[in-house]
């Protein structure tokens, strides 16, 4: 073979496929073929047989001709580069960049009418200006890059959340009912006590009269069944025992008496069974009109099992869900009011600083806001253990005798109005009237306490309830 430095284009051939050499393999016979083309044409064929030739190759694998292989590179790559920096209009080193196409051109180009009066530059100095340009895109994909994996980050936080949430509240589930197991299974037995008890004094009453009725048949028999006997003896001696016999035939046993009531009282025990245990139930259940959303809690703040008190507390790891009030440390009803009068009253405890009432659904939940009507936000509170607020604006301190436990907030969403009444002596607060356009939702925020760790609770207390016929 000629050097590699002297081949042609036309030495670089491959004769099966007519194209530049990959990976040329060199036969017995001397014909060079890409490996490829060979291993197809064998698989055609049938036989390992030289496409040029038709002689019989050997067995194995043929090996590869490295230095064709090189020069058959190396032609690919001069080939790539002058076609890469070569216009293939002219057949000119492409020395401008067109800043209206965005295309490199040659000196030519840039006279002719396609790029005459287009902006244009030297290669070198545009792309020094692309470059910062793909650098700044650059960045604004990192920055989006580094966006995407945060948001999988909380992505999968929430996943765990999901997960903890679910296996939480199959827990609280399992609880209460096992709770409620319990009492019908208390229930049961006792009323199945009752019953037999009742069965057993029942019962007894009647082995008591059974067993003296028997006596009474056994002495009955006994005489009937000698004066049997003595109907058969001869007259004389019949007539001799006449008058005994005739003694023992007057009965003296007085007839059974009529026992009554002393069949189970099936009516007792089983009328009306399932309400009398669900009007019992009513003592051991409790309704509360407002339940807390956890999801709407902000991490500092602990809830109760059945989400009906929140309290300040140490930090929880809770995914930043876009429900989640950050900016500020209150929580949210889960439910909300659009409409009709709704009711609830609150234990405020011993805290020094808290905030109760209602707010918005389209409040400003991840960053500070003023509480106060004009950001979606109706609600009083108590400001260093000493003075009560109306968070109107400007705010109103609130004249109060004394100290409410337990304050009850009544919205009316149809007359636009909430008013906070204190619940000891149900004298009127303050009362706020708005024109509502949006779902409202009960508001609650307890303050810090002095450790900083935890606070007195606020808790939603629970209703009455009564089981009534009507």
């Amino acid at each position: 073979m000629a050097a590699t430095g002297s081949l042609s284009e036309a030495d670089l051939l491959c004769p099966q496929c007519s194209d530049i050499y990959t990976f040329p393999v060199l036969l017995k016979c001397g014909h060079n073929i890409c490996r490829v083309c060979l291993q197809a044409f064998w698989e055609w064929k049938g036989c390992r047989e030289c496409p040029v030739c038709r002689t019989v190759a050997v067995p194995g694998r043929p090996p590869i001709n490295l230095a064709l292989k090189i020069a058959a590179d190396t032609f690919q790559v001069r080939r790539t580069n002058r076609n890469e920096e070569t216009c293939c209009l002219h057949n000119e080193k492409l020395k401008i960049f067109c800043q209206n196409d965005e295309e490199l051109i040659c000196l030519v180009c840039q006279t002719s009418k396609q790029h005459r009066v287009h902006e244009c530059c030297p290669v070198e100095e545009a792309a020094e200006q692309k470059k910062k340009e793909i650098t700044a895109m650059l960045e604004a994909l990192r920055k989006k890059l580094r966006l995407l994996n945060k948001t999988k980050e909380q992505w999968e936080e929430t996943k765990t959340h999901i997960q903890t949430q679910a296996y939480q509240s199959e827990k609280a589930i399992k609880e209460e009912f096992e709770k409620l197991h319990m009492f019908l299974f208390e229930e049961e037995n006792m009323r199945l006590k009752v019953l037999k008890q009742e069965e057993e004094i029942k019962k007894q009453v009647m082995c008591e009269k059974l067993r003296t009725i028997q006596e009474q048949i056994e002495t009955m028999s006994s005489t009937i069944s000698d004066i049997e006997t003595a109907l058969t003896v001869r007259d004389l001696l019949f007539l001799k025992d006449y008058k005994q016999t005739k003694k023992r035939a007057k009965c003296t046993i007085q007839q059974p008496e009529c026992i009554r009531d002393i069949l189970i009282n099936t009516a007792k025990h089983v009328r009306s069974l399932k309400y009398g245990v669900w009007k019992k139930m009513a003592n051991i259940v409790k309704y509360v009109p407002i339940t807390l959303d956890p999801n709407t809690a902000q991490s500092n703040l602990k809830l109760s099992e059945e989400l009906t008190c929140v309290q300040y507390s140490n930090k929880q790891p809770l995914p930043d869900n876009p429900e989640r009030c950050t900016g500020s440390v209150c929580v949210l009803g889960a439910t909300g009011f659009k409409s009709g009068k709704h009711s609830w009253t609150v234990e405020v405890g011993q805290g020094k600083d808290w905030y109760i009432g209602v707010a918005r659904e389209s409040i400003k939940r991840k960053s500070t806001v003023f509480l106060n009507p004009a950001e979606g936000f109706w609600v009083i509170g108590l400001c260093n253990g000493d003075s009560f607020w109306a968070q109107t604006s400007p705010p109103t301190k609130l004249a109060l005798k004394q100290k409410p436990g337990k304050i009850t907030v009544k919205l009316d969403c149809d007359k636009g109005k909430v008013v906070f009444i204190n619940a000891a002596d149900s004298t009127t607060i303050h009362t706020f009237s708005e024109k509502f356009t949006e779902r409202i939702f009960p508001y609650f925020s307890p303050g810090l306490c002095e450790d900083g760790k935890t606070s007195s609770p606020l808790t939603i207390c629970p209703q009455t309830i009564k089981v009534d016929v009507q």
